[in-house]
């Protein structure tokens, strides 16, 4: 029996809230969402179609933890992006480093300023 229907939201431990809002709103476009609720820690949402993505500004139990240069290899949120050629110019213009996805396909990886990986495909 099928219980799971979709992918509700993914969470990412954050160290420094304004730093990882300046990545994600001011490199990767997103806009904050008026749904979070007041919470006992600082935070924000973003939604992206029916999905949403959760910063949390928490201590990490991961802190020091030795990383794979290639986000590919860590475990890593994937986003569809629509102008995939655009977005590698734009990365390329904010410093943003990342790697290609070593499968060939029109993807990439990258890390915001607390280490978490995203993959980005075209």
């Amino acid at each position: 029996m099928k219980f799971i229907q979709s992918l509700h939201h993914a969470s990412v431990l954050v160290a420094d809230l304004a730093a990882s809002r300046a990545f994600y709103e001011g490199v990767l476009g997103l806009e904050p969402s008026d749904k979070r609720p007041v919470l006992k820690y600082d935070g924000v949402w973003y939604e992206l179609g029916e999905q949403q993505i959760h910063l949390l500004a928490l201590p990490s139990p991961e802190i020091g933890l030795q990383r794979p240069e290639h986000g590919g290899r860590d475990r890593h949120t994937a986003l569809l992006v629509n102008d995939f050629d655009g977005l590698i110019a734009h990365l390329d213009k904010h410093g943003v480093r990342y790697t290609l996805s070593h499968s060939g396909r029109r993807a990439l990886f990258c890390r915001d300023p607390d280490g978490n990986a995203l993959e980005l495909i075209g």
